[in-house]
């Protein structure tokens, strides 16, 4: 009987709370928008661009990760940060929403001055209806492809204008971002596993000094990670590992 107590009280409580709330909502009545959509002919030129103009900001907002992965440093700092934690031996430490999170706001800081021309030379100028929407999208590449050619190597920049099978540009202003987005990927990639490669080294100067010293001993059952964490960690924080290797990353880019 008690039991059946203890079931009856919410529910009774939850019955007087709907009492309440429906006594209030028929005693008061709020006015419900209505929404509709009407799909009409274009009637002038005007109408035709503001549909495409929708249309290709639908199409460049389905492709903002892509274009934040692949035309950003984003893509250098994520690989970079990866290695740093599989260097140290630790799988979910940092957590990846910590690693992404710092890569991403990195990268913002790194691109401010290249997102900075392209408001200041394209996106606001449109705006304020001085320039055209073809222009607009001319100046806003002209940063880009600054930035990209920049950090993308030269060979692998002749790999994917050869393999485009078009005529050889004369400078390499004249490459589109067709050929040139890949290339800089591979160029980041590259860059990336090589500071990975300086990363792991000191680590792995520690693990096998801590596995020899456990063989020495005849400790052979118990894990070298387990004992070379701490001395890999009092190691990163004596150098001031984060510092050290935020500050490389800013500096390896060329803005």
């Amino acid at each position: 009987m008690r039991r059946a107590w203890l079931w009856l009280q919410p529910a009774a409580f939850t019955a007087f709370f709907l009492l309440i709330v429906c006594d209030i909502s028929w005693a008061v009545t709020f006015p419900i928008p209505s929404l509709e959509l009407n799909v009409e002919t274009a009637t002038s030129p005007e109408e035709v661009a503001v549909v495409l103009e929708i249309i290709a900001l639908l199409t460049v907002l389905a492709l903002a990760p892509a274009i934040l992965i692949l035309m950003t440093p984003f893509t250098r700092l994520v690989v970079v940060f990866h290695f740093l934690r599989q260097a140290m031996g630790r799988q979910s430490s940092p957590p990846n929403q910590v690693i992404i999170g710092l890569a991403l706001f990195m990268t913002f800081f790194i691109i401010k001055p290249v997102a900075t021309e392209i408001y200041d030379t394209a996106l606001n100028p449109y705006l304020d209806r001085q320039i055209g929407y073809e222009e607009a999208f001319e100046n806003a590449q002209l940063p880009i492809k600054k930035f990209l050619l920049v950090n993308t190597r030269e060979a692998d920049l002749a790999l994917f204008v050869k393999g485009a099978d078009m005529k050889k540009p004369n400078t390499r202003d004249e490459v589109s971002l067709i050929v040139l987005i890949p290339a800089y990927v591979i160029s980041e990639l590259k860059t990336a596993f090589i500071i990975g490669f300086v990363l792991y080294i000191p680590f792995l100067v520690i693990d096998m000094v801590v596995a020899s010293v456990l063989l020495a001993m005849g400790m052979m059952m118990l894990p070298p990670i387990m004992i070379s964490l701490p001395f890999k960690l009092m190691l990163f924080v004596l150098v001031d590992g984060w510092h050290i290797l935020s500050g490389s990353l800013l500096k390896s880019f060329g803005v």
